[in-house]
Formats: structure tokens, C-alpha cells, sequence
């Protein structure tokens, strides 16, 4: 058994599994936050039960997040000791202001939001549901502004065998940090409004009168609407990144062997690398020229112009992109349709929408592990872009088997803790179902969000 591949695995299935919970959150925060500010200008109850309600899952999802980044981050000392080495002197400064500045924030403030309501105000509440929200957000920003260095490196000199820090503010915001950050934050509000519509549609089926529940379902509506909308830009202004910086990475998205001008864009199809083709491909001619220069006659560089050893893993990168640029039409679609019922009056008894939000709930989580697989495999085979490869990053001394070993033990605990937190999710979705009275449908004005 291959340590490099298996280092590989562990690592991939532990933050893939912790990046269920950060997006969630991260929406989710924002939405309290304004379901909170609903409460203090109206002083009305129901908007403090709402949030109260969604501050406890939001508990439960944070707890979860927090559990899974600490095993995720030991890896970084036990299997990828000389990434490690490499990289210290640049990740230890992002890191340590993610701790200081953001995790002791989002957590300090929360613990506020679920213990401080007999003893705090209306308005020291408020701001500590902002405060979460801003500490989520800065937490995203530092640990990805340590991760997009990995990207597109800044700031920084070789010295022996490692990079050092030569300036805090270009290594923080290389190139690639604000497209990655902004495109993350805004699939974050898709995530965690998804996961309030769905939360919120399981209660309107039982309780159709529910105008907590209502109003909970109109907010991430329209924030899942407009998040779907903006992803679109942000999404080509973190593209014309990659085609900047990244060219290789954006020929292996595309399939794109050749070089051309001017190039086409293939939708679908299997790339076959052995015979540097897409079989059964469906290519829009010039598309790519466009989508990336804005020049229908622009040159577009194929792998064929990078070393072979170099190349990213070309089918699964090209999968995966077209999947995530897929799953963006449901986001669109899904709350559109959502927003129609509402203004004809029938979203709380739309039965077949309420059930389609449901069965949705995962689509957006799916699509961000998607778009972690393509932005992380399409750097391969670099796990710092030509400076260190993934090859030369890991321990020398642990061996394949007591990576097996610590996976299955991940694994298992990973299992548990996810059964856990479903058991915790529908023991209060039930309570609240249970606990619902039946109220009169908020009229337009009380439930604009």
C-alpha cells in the first residue's frame, strides 16, 4: 500500500467530512442574525422563538464542525510533518489569527446566545448574534487565505528547505484569496439557507400554519435566491483567476488537451488522457475562448503545453467541475419556484415544493465538496503550486498501516458523531413541531424578510 495515497485519502475524507458543517454555519449565522434584528425592532415573541429555535441547531452544528477541524488539523503533524516544515512559517500566522481572532469570537458570543437569555438584553442578544456571524465569516477568511497560498503562493522566500514569510499582507491576500473567499462565503448563504428551508419546510407539513416556520422558510428564500444569482459572477471572477495563474488546472477543468484558437468548450463527455481526447463529447465552439478571454478568437493553452508528470488528474477534476456548475440551476430553480408560490399565497401548503426543499437539503453541501474536489485536484500534483509536491509533503516515518488504522478509527467516529448530530437535528425539529401552536399566516408586511 501506497503511505502517499493513503495520507491522501485520510486527509481528503476528514476535511471533506468536516466541510459539511462550516458552510451551514456560516449561512446559517446570518440568517439568526436577521431573524434577531426582525426581534429587536419588533420586540414581537414569535421572532425570538424562531431564532431561538435556530440558535440551537446552529449549536449543534457548530459543535460538530469544531469536533471534526481539531482531528483534521493533527494530520498536519502525524502524516504531512515535511508539508509542515515547508509551510510553518507561512500558515502559522492565518491560523494563529483564525484562533485568536474568530474561533474565541463566534465561540465566546454563542455561548451568549444559548445561555445568556434571562440575563441579557434584547440588544446585547442582537449584537451577540452579530458577533457569531462576523467570527464565522472571519474564520472562513483566515483559513482561506492560508489555503489559497497553497494556491497561488505570495509573500514569501525559499530558505533551505522551507518558505518564509517575507510579507504578512501579500502572503494574506495572494491572488487567489478574495475570488476563493467570496465564492466560498456565497455558497455558504446558498448552504445554510437550504438548510433552513428544508428544516423549515419538514415543520410546515405537519403545522401549515406555522408563521414561524413560514417566515423562517420566506428569509432563506430570498437569501437562497440571491446567493444562486451572485454565485454566477463570483464563480467567472474566480475562474479568470485560475486562468491567470493557474493555466494547467484550467486545462485539465475543460478536458482541454490542445492548444487553440479558438477553443472550444466542451459540456460533457469522458476525457480519455492515454489518447488526449473527450470521448462523446459535446463541445460549443469558440465558448471557452470567450468564457475565458472574453475574446471568441483568444488562444487557450491545452496540457499538451505542460509536462506530463504535471498534469492534474484530468477526469476527475472535468467531473467534477461540470457536476457543481450543474447542481447551480436547482439552486436558482428551486427557490424561484419558492418565491412564485409566495406571492400567489400557496408557499405553506405547497406540498410537492415543501417535500422538493427536502429532498434538496443535500444538493448544496454535495456541490461544495465538488467544488473542493476540483479546486484541490486540480493542484495536484502540487500541494504547494510549483514549489512543493504532494509526493515530497508527507511523513517519512509513518507507515501505511498505521494510516489504515487511524482512517478506520476516523471512520468510526466520524459515523458516530454524524448519527449524533441527525438524532440531535430531529429531536428538535420534532419538539418544535410538538410544541408549535397553530398561529394565523403573518401577513405580507410582518413576514418581508
Amino acid at each position: 500500500m501506497d503511505p502517499v495515497l493513503l495520507a491522501r485519502i485520510q486527509f481528503a475524507f476528514t476535511i471533506g467530512f468536516h466541510f459539511i458543517f462550516p458552510p451551514i454555519s456560516i449561512g446559517m449565522a446570518w440568517l439568526i442574525a436577521w431573524i434577531m434584528t426582525r426581534w429587536v425592532r419588533t420586540g414581537e415573541d414569535r421572532y425570538r422563538d424562531t431564532a431561538r429555535f435556530w440558535i440551537r441547531i446552529f449549536g449543534a452544528t457548530f459543535a460538530m464542525g469544531v469536533a471534526t477541524g481539531i482531528t483534521m488539523e493533527f494530520q498536519f503533524g502525524t502524516n504531512w510533518a515535511t508539508y509542515s516544515r515547508y509551510v510553518g512559517d507561512i500558515f502559522g500566522a492565518p491560523l494563529a489569527a483564525e484562533a485568536i481572532f474568530s474561533f474565541f469570537l463566534e465561540s465566546s458570543f454563542l455561548a451568549l446566545l444559548l445561555l445568556g437569555w434571562s440575563r441579557l438584553s434584547r440588544r446585547a442578544l442582537w449584537f451577540a448574534s452579530l458577533m457569531v456571524a462576523v467570527g464565522a465569516t472571519l474564520s472562513a477568511f483566515w483559513i482561506l487565505a492560508a489555503n489559497s497560498w497553497q494556491q497561488t503562493p505570495a509573500g514569501y522566500r525559499i530558505v533551505g528547505s522551507r518558505a518564509e514569510l517575507t510579507s504578512f499582507f501579500e502572503a494574506i491576500f495572494n491572488p487567489s484569496t478574495l475570488p476563493r473567499f467570496f465564492h466560498t462565503l456565497t455558497a455558504s448563504f446558498v448552504t445554510g439557507a437550504f438548510f433552513m428551508m428544508a428544516l423549515s419546510a419538514c415543520v410546515l407539513l405537519r403545522r401549515p400554519r406555522s408563521g414561524a416556520a413560514l417566515y423562517s422558510l420566506k428569509v432563506s428564500l430570498v437569501v437562497a435566491l440571491v446567493s444562486s444569482l451572485a454565485q454566477v459572477g463570483i464563480g467567472h471572477w474566480h475562474t479568470l483567476q485560475v486562468v491567470e495563474y493557474q493555466p494547467a488546472k484550467l486545462a485539465a477543468f475543460e478536458a482541454h488537451f490542445r492548444t487553440e484558437s479558438p477553443a472550444g468548450q466542451t459540456l460533457i463527455g469522458i476525457p480519455d488522457e492515454e489518447a488526449m481526447t473527450v470521448r462523446y463529447g459535446l463541445t460549443v465552439p469558440m465558448l471557452l475562448s470567450l468564457m475565458a478571454y472574453a475574446d471568441p478568437d483568444a488562444t487557450v493553452r491545452g496540457l499538451e503545453e505542460f509536462p506530463r508528470e504535471d498534469w492534474p488528474p484530468v477526469a476527475l477534476t472535468f467531473l467534477s467541475f461540470r457536476l457543481m456548475v450543474a447542481m447551480a440551476g436547482v439552486f436558482v430553480l428551486l427557490p424561484a419556484w419558492g418565491v412564485h408560490l409566495w406571492r400567489k399565497g400557496r408557499l405553506a401548503n405547497g406540498r410537492l415544493f415543501l417535500w422538493a426543499t427536502i429532498l434538496c437539503l443535500p444538493l448544496p453541501t454535495l456541490c461544495n465538496e465538488l467544488g473542493w474536489i476540483t479546486a484541490e485536484v486540480g493542484r495536484q500534483p502540487w500541494v504547494v503550486w510549483h514549489l512543493l509536491r504532494t509526493s515530497d509533503a508527507v511523513s517519512p516515518v509513518v507507515s501505511a498501516r498505521e494510516i489504515v488504522l487511524s482512517l478506520a478509527v476516523f471512520g468510526i467516529l466520524y459515523l458516530v458523531l454524524f448519527i449524533l448530530w441527525i438524532a440531535v437535528l430531529t429531536h428538535l425539529v420534532r419538539r418544535r413541531i410538538a410544541d408549535e401552536a397553530d398561529r394565523p399566516e403573518p401577513t405580507r408586511g410582518e413576514a418581508a424578510p
